[in-house]
């Protein structure tokens, strides 16, 4: 087993994500690499110490893949075809994952996207806890080995990360409404304080903090968005559809006078904010259960994305060899109050579920 000291990852685009990887990783003993497509950003990295080459390393065990969206199928193409190694993983941080996936057969490949970001650019606005306490999805197939995507998991919770698994189909048609059109609202928002601000200098001086929260996300890079907008045009103009379904039927409301369904709608939405989750959870409130799995396709990505369409946060995901008859063991980590739960729906999709004493 490699030893923590010697564990080598490769970042292929060295931007405000990638950059912030390469720290990230760098903090907790990975010997990083890393190129990008700027030469003179790829110079700075390894200038500052936040990479220690540019070329990734054979024994190179992880990389990360981030590029804007059209870039990523290439790329992966390219160092899975130059690095061999089988015990290779391939993962990405592209905010559309359909086409991206169907497009990579090899294996070794596992997509990804962390919902983290910062109105900050390049490499410049990199941080090291980025991503301490974020959402990253996983989109693990019928191909995906085990301990390919036990390997990714197990790498993004020691950055503290929050790790789901879904279909990427499900990812591109949830995060429309999560990530894509709340970036377009903020945008459009800002788009028309502006042009009013252009007769109503004093506008801009009245924005206040909900404002101000609602338009930051606008200050992002623009650069990253179309090629993902338009990947995920199905997805996106159908969100953008139901949003102004609501609005609409807001604007009637108000123009109607009428408070009861106001004050309801606006209780709603204060009831669903608040139980957004973020809750963090201490060793001790955590489960195991053991899982055989065998070399029937798709296994993994069965059990992963049981637990995410039941709420359920694997924390720790393990996976044990050498078990005569089958390929090996999931080892899972669980909430305790959520572990029967999960057990049940697993059993019921025909798993051996064994609980582990905590």
């Amino acid at each position: 087993m490699t030893s923590p000291s010697s564990r080598h990852a490769h970042i292929v685009g060295l931007g405000l994500i990638g950059g912030s990887l390469a720290l990230a990783l760098g903090e907790r003993g990975w010997i990083v690499t890393g190129d990008d497509r700027d030469a003179s950003t790829a110079d700075s990295a390894r200038s500052q110490g936040i990479v220690t080459g540019h070329e990734p390393v054979p024994e190179t065990e992880l990389v990360v893949i981030a590029t804007p969206a059209r870039s990523v199928v290439g790329a992966a193409r390219e160092i899975l075809g130059r690095l061999a190694s089988e015990a290779l993983v391939v993962t990405d941080v592209a905010g559309v994952k359909t086409g991206i996936v169907g497009a990579i057969a090899d294996p070794r490949f596992v997509g990804g996207h962390p919902m983290a970001g910062s109105e900050q650019r390049g490499l410049a606005g990199a941080r090291r806890d980025m991503f301490t306490g974020c959402t990253w999805v996983l989109t693990p197939t019928a191909v995906t080995p085990p301990e390919h995507y036990t390997r990714v998991h197990s790498v993004l919770r020691e950055l503290g990360v929050n790790v789901i698994a879904m279909a990427p189909d499900d990812h591109d048609r949830l995060v429309a409404l999560a990530s894509h059109v709340p970036h377009l609202v903020a945008g459009a928002l800002m788009n028309q304080a502006s042009a009013v601000a252009e007769e109503e200098v004093v506008l801009l001086q009245l924005a206040a903090g909900g404002f101000r929260d609602m338009t930051r996300i606008a200050a992002g890079d623009p650069g990253i968005w179309p090629d993902v907008l338009f990947e995920n045009r199905d997805a996106v103009v159908g969100a953008l559809d139901a949003l102004l379904a609501r609005l609409g039927d807001l604007r009637e409301t108000i123009e109607r006078g009428d408070g009861d369904r106001l004050e309801d709608a606006l209780r709603r939405a204060a009831v669903a904010r608040r139980h957004l989750p973020g809750r963090a959870v201490r060793a001790d409130q955590l489960a195991y259960l053991r899982v055989p799995v065998s070399d029937r396709p798709g296994e993994l990505a069965t059990i992963t994305m049981a637990a995410s369409e039941l709420g359920v946060n694997i924390y720790d995901i393990e996976i044990a060899h050498g078990i005569e008859g089958v390929r090996g063991t999931l080892l899972l980590a669980v909430e305790a109050d959520q572990v029967v739960l999960l057990a049940d729906d697993l059993a019921r999709r025909g798993f051996a579920v064994g609980r582990e004493a905590s």
